[in-house]
């Protein structure tokens, strides 16, 4: 199969993985965290991916996000294959085809709600009215309207999560990648912020993992993926 003809595989899948191995070290000491891993997430639908503590689950969102090269296979993202692509290529396609939330929410104290989005505007160099726009949509569809003015520790645990979903939604990428978004969260929250995520990546078509321990929130995902001994394997929700 010629390069061009893999660059179009599975359209209507916005992230694929296609025999991914991982592995950490050399020679005696090496150490296979993803063995031959397979799958795709496809626009609108949220994938929860879970499994035990050391199982590689951090390993395979970086691959996902385009954060780590694996050592074998391909990954990609919105019908594109990241293979042969330049670091500089690669930081250009994280800065407009992916939203990363983190578990501790991790937004700039220095800035109030409003300019967390803005500032991830200018970094994707979106116009200034339509960032403004932007903005204004996902403070509203996210209940934030009324705290965009306040600082980060001026918010409850679940509202910075929903900030870090807005800011994620900025640029208005083509993946969704969370890890561990609920771990600091009580259980309302965590369902309140999961199913605020399941709803705009359905909304606005986008391919959204999630990697959690977090059983309760399992509900709101579309399929549920186990990784354990550096496989993949579905379990039913």
């Amino acid at each position: 199969m010629n390069t061009e003809a893999k660059k179009r595989i599975a359209p209507a899948a916005k992230l694929r993985l296609n025999g991914v191995s991982h592995a950490y070290g050399d020679g005696e000491a090496l150490l296979t965290v993803l063995d031959g891993l397979s799958c795709s997430v496809a626009a609108g639908e949220l994938v929860a991916v879970v499994g035990p503590s050391g199982s590689g689950k951090s390993t395979f969102l970086s691959i996902a996000g385009a954060l780590l090269t694996p050592s074998q296979g391909e990954v990609w993202i919105g019908g594109r294959s990241l293979g042969g692509l330049s670091p500089r290529q690669l930081a250009e396609l994280r800065l407009h085809e992916i939203g990363f939330i983190f578990q501790g929410a991790n937004l700039l104290p220095y800035l109030n709600v409003e300019d967390q989005l803005r500032f991830v505007a200018k970094l994707a160099r979106i116009d200034t009215g339509q960032a403004a726009r932007r903005a204004d949509e996902l403070l509203e569809r996210l209940g934030l309207s009324e705290r965009r003015r306040h600082y980060p520790d001026k918010l409850s645990g679940g509202e910075r999560q929903r900030v870090a979903v807005a800011r994620a939604l900025m640029n208005d990428p083509s993946v969704m990648l969370a890890d561990e978004p609920t771990a600091s969260l009580d259980a309302d929250r965590g369902r309140e912020v999961t199913r605020l995520l399941a709803e705009r990546v359905k909304a606005e078509g986008k391919a959204g993992i999630i990697v959690t321990h977090d059983e309760r929130i399992l509900p709101y995902c579309d399929r549920v993926l186990r990784l354990e001994q550096g496989r993949l394997s579905e379990e039913r929700v």
